[in-house]
């Protein structure tokens, strides 16, 4: 059965009145994603494809995260990425994909931070330090934190 899924409109509060938009990568065009994807080595094409969403602010795409199910109620925020231009959204960047794992009926969210400012992010949002791995194949990276979110 295929699900028709919507995208998602965010308000940003600021004093310009911009506003954040998630869209499914799979409904973007080709050359809206490549155009995007030209500005960073950071993103999987195919993963975000298929199954993450991008983040639009303004008419550009300047972000894009992919959440993977690992079993039932369980995710993994397997990629995230916004532009250094955009990086103050980051926090309700997070707050938005939190709301979109209840959507999902997520149990818990784990998200693998290679950044100590994303880990001070992460702890202010009230993620928890997992001493552990989440037990995932092919890890983008060794290196960094797990972090893990209780969803209620």
């Amino acid at each position: 059965m295929i699900e028709k899924r919507d995208s998602i409109t965010v308000s940003i509060s600021n004093h310009w009145g911009e506003r954040m938009k998630l869209l499914l990568a799979s409904d973007v065009t080709e050359e809206r994603m490549d155009t995007f994807l030209a500005t960073t080595d950071q993103v999987n094409k195919e993963d975000l494809v298929n199954g993450g969403y991008v983040v639009e602010i303004g008419e550009e795409i300047k972000g894009c995260f992919v959440l993977s199910t690992v079993e039932d109620g369980v995710f993994w925020l397997k990629q995230l990425y916004i532009a250094k231009e955009s990086a103050q959204k980051l926090p309700v960047l997070l707050e938005t994909i939190i709301v979109l794992a209840k959507t999902k009926e997520a149990k818990k969210v784990y998200v693998h931070s290679h950044q100590p400012v994303v880990d001070i992010l992460l702890d202010a949002l009230q993620f928890h330090p997992q001493k552990e791995a989440l037990n995932v194949i092919n890890p983008a990276r060794k290196e960094g934190n797990w972090w893990a979110y209780e969803v209620s």
